[in-house]
């Protein structure tokens, strides 16, 4: 839920709004009594880069793709064929 917070407060309690911001609250800023702008948190990325992603996995070991298939199929009775 938005709150509203007047021109004043944003500027005497600055540091409290901010860290309200980082908690995830919003504000509508007012001056004289009309809105004139919203204060939102960022949004936190959705996706994690290909490089980043990359350089997490690098100390996994290797997959060996024909082993893993056989894991798979031992434990799942999977028929591949497009159904009808």
């Amino acid at each position: 839920m938005e709150r509203t917070i007047t021109q004043r407060e944003l500027r005497n309690d600055n540091a409290k709004i901010i860290r309200a911001l980082e908690g995830g609250a919003s504000f509508i800023v007012t001056r004289n009594g009309v809105p004139v702008g919203r204060l939102t948190p960022v949004a936190r990325r959705t996706f994690v880069p290909a490089t980043e992603l990359m350089a997490s996995a690098a100390h996994l070991p290797a997959l060996n793709f024909n082993k893993f298939r056989i894991d798979i199929d031992a434990h799942f009775d999977q028929d591949p064929a497009p159904r009808v």
